[in-house]
């Protein structure tokens, strides 16, 4: 399928590694130009190479996406913003009887609040233009919370609120722009081997049985991959997909074991 986007300017944030790549990758596959963000140069430089010889533009802005500075050299990088993946890493596991306000602060800026900004800088334009798809990479934990990531549940639930109303207003959806989030599960990232080796310390065991266990849990028997989590992506920032807005989308393998 043509997903009727080549040509398009598409940010990526935390697009270096891991699900951030595996979307910038599926999206320079259709021929999307990109503009690309993570903390680290070195990774983010060896990733643009990589979408490079995919046969697109890639510009790259280093630096934490939380940064105001950063965030207003990411918007200025992208000659035109299409589509925007908003991305961050997750909060550290742990009980929350040791979290600060601090704490709750700096996972809100992270996982709330910057991407909150980032849509508030992008939306007006995509609704003049006619076209504009956003996607919120936030975690299966939305809607089935892990007790360890209390953190992440809480600020990822407060942007998924947000969205709800956001997306559904006329003026953005009645101008062909969407807003969906993406809800991943166990993913082969570096994101999930930290939570396994904080629940292997937890409880006295290995890395490799917790991860087997964790793996004889998920219906399909594995942990995703970030280049399918990528190909629902770019799919979701279709053309086709003009009609899909306002949805949480859990991609985990079968795990969640709700109806609804």
């Amino acid at each position: 399928m043509d997903l009727a986007i080549s040509g398009r300017w598409a940010i990526v944030c935390a697009a270096s590694k891991g699900l951030g790549l595996g979307c910038a990758r599926a999206l320079a596959k259709e021929g999307v130009n990109l503009v690309i963000n993570a903390r680290g140069d070195d990774t983010l430089q060896i990733a643009a190479a990589e979408l490079r010889n995919l046969g697109v533009e890639v510009r790259t802005v280093a630096g934490d996406i939380s940064e105001p500075a950063v965030r207003e050299q990411v918007l200025a990088s992208c000659p035109q913003v299409d589509i925007l993946i908003n991305n961050a890493g997750g909060p550290p596991p742990g009980d929350f009887r040791d979290w600060q306000r601090e704490d709750w602060l700096k996972a809100l800026d992270a996982n709330m609040l910057t991407p909150i900004e980032l849509i508030k800088a992008c939306v007006d334009g995509m609704a003049e233009r006619g076209f504009g798809r956003i996607v919120n990479i936030t975690s299966g934990a939305v809607k089935a919370p892990i007790d360890v990531l209390g953190l992440s549940n809480g600020a990822r639930s407060g942007l998924t609120g947000f969205i709800a109303g956001l997306a559904r207003q006329s003026q953005l959806a009645g101008n062909n722009v969407t807003i969906n989030n993406l809800l991943p599960g166990p993913f082969e990232t570096e994101r999930l081997h930290k939570t396994l080796s904080a629940a292997a310390d937890a409880n006295g065991t290995s890395v490799e049985s917790i991860s087997e266990q964790r793996r004889k849990h998920v219906p399909a028997q594995r942990f995703g991959q970030p280049d399918e989590f990528g190909a629902y992506c770019a799919f979701i920032c279709s053309a086709q997909a003009g009609f899909l807005t306002g949805q949480n989308l859990l991609l985990d393998g079968g795990s969640y074991p709700g109806t609804f």
